[in-house]
């Protein structure tokens, strides 16, 4: 009998992993179902100037290689020649090149409108059953897996399934029905979101710049532009999200400095508190939780789709490499998969959480600790490939 793995959110990490399944799914007997409250097609192809972006780590890329996914990418990302790290008022600086670790890029910009399109276009959808506009609405633990109440345009209907994959995101109501709770450890601050063009453009740098009101990256996207994540203290960032375009590139501008020449123009801002928040539970029998579900991390590292796609694909790989000969919502298949992902998971979460907290601390001692730390990075090759290989999602 055919096994039904569900799989609730048609998002980045959703798509990937039904993706990652489906040249299996004939040869194990799976049925993949991909449930999204979105309609199909509604992923824009023609990205506007305020689309929203993913930084991809180079491990990111061999695994959208894995995919076959990259030759559609491949013309539509910014490429990530150099990263540079830098804390305001401090001599402190931290350079990483790609070519100096030989690889063609140390990460990629890509818009989120170009990854979905690439993504949900290379689903087979005689493999892939695509449920959408759809909504899980309730989930019940069942003799083999779960049974879902799907509220779709036809109306309410129920389904079972042997392995349901929980990936809708961070404010995932399923979650709370089937009592996973989530541990939530908030920063204080608001992330502001935008995309910035400037006069000189960016050269292929992504840049870290650390302020006394919290951390900042501008990564580089196609046209000059460049892709904003201003973390301020929440009172902060309410008042600078509602400046005139003009008083808010010159606040940035002091913020960020010359390095790009003058800041030119800001698209639409956008604005969400930051946290740091883990379920505390992954898996149970029949069922995984991935993405944003599983673990929302501080943007500023630019790690969280990262990690959530290496957990997408070490889960795929789980899958496949049990076959037939264990149902694919067999717990210790599961548990398998997250004792194989758990030191990635630890270790990615905390050098984020760290960085935020040593870059958001202003007391002198950290201030001072911090940039001899950035100082001696640039100095130390060693210290400075084992941060941009951290930097570019590579174990080891």
């Amino acid at each position: 009998m055919s096994k039904v793995i569900s799989i609730v959110g048609g998002g980045m990490v959703g798509a990937s992993l039904a993706l990652a399944l489906q040249s299996h799914a004939q040869q194990h007997d799976w049925q993949l179902q991909l449930i999204e409250s979105h309609p199909p097609g509604a992923v824009d192809d023609q990205p506007s100037y305020d689309a929203r972006s993913t930084a991809l780590s180079h491990g990111s890329r061999l695994l959208l290689e894995r995919l076959g996914l990259w030759p559609a990418l491949a013309q539509r990302v910014e490429p990530i020649a150099h990263i540079h790290v830098s804390d305001r008022g401090h001599p402190g600086v931290t350079r990483l090149a790609a070519q100096r670790e030989g690889v063609p890029a140390l990460g990629y910009v890509v818009e989120n409108a170009v990854l979905g399109e690439a993504l949900l276009g290379a689903l087979d959808h005689s493999v892939v059953s695509w449920q959408a506009p759809a909504r899980v609405t309730r989930v019940a633990a069942a003799p083999q897996g779960y049974q879902l109440t799907v509220a779709a345009e036809q109306g309410e209907h129920q389904q079972q399934s042997d392995l349901l994959v929980i990936a809708d995101g961070g404010r995932s109501g399923l979650l709370e029905q089937l009592g996973i709770h989530r541990q939530s450890r908030p920063y204080g601050q608001t992330a502001i979101i935008a995309n910035i063009t400037s006069a000189d453009g960016h050269a292929g740098v992504a840049y870290e710049r650390f302020t006394e009101s919290g951390p900042l990256a501008l990564l580089p996207m196609s046209e000059k532009r460049s892709a904003l994540v201003w973390t301020l203290p929440a009172d902060e960032a309410a008042a600078v999200a509602e400046l005139s375009d003009a008083a808010f590139l010159a606040r940035l501008q002091d913020a960020f400095g010359f390095r790009m020449g003058a800041l030119k123009k800001v698209g639409s801002r956008h604005s969400y508190p930051l946290s740091l928040t883990e379920s505390e539970e992954q898996v149970r029998s029949g069922l995984v939780v991935l993405g944003n579900a599983a673990h929302s991390l501080h943007p500023i590292a630019g790690q969280g789709f990262n990690l959530s796609l290496r957990d997408a694909m070490a889960l795929a790989d789980t899958l496949v490499g049990a076959g037939q000969a264990q149902s694919p919502g067999d717990l210790r298949l599961l548990q398998h998969y997250l004792q194989r992902q758990q030191a990635d998971q630890r270790q990615t979460i905390a050098v984020s959480d760290w960085l935020t907290r040593l870059f958001s601390n202003q007391r002198p001692v950290l201030a001072a600790g911090r940039n001899l730390g950035l100082l001696g990075m640039d100095i130390v090759s060693p210290l400075k490939t084992v941060f941009a290989r951290q930097a570019m999602g590579l174990k080891g």
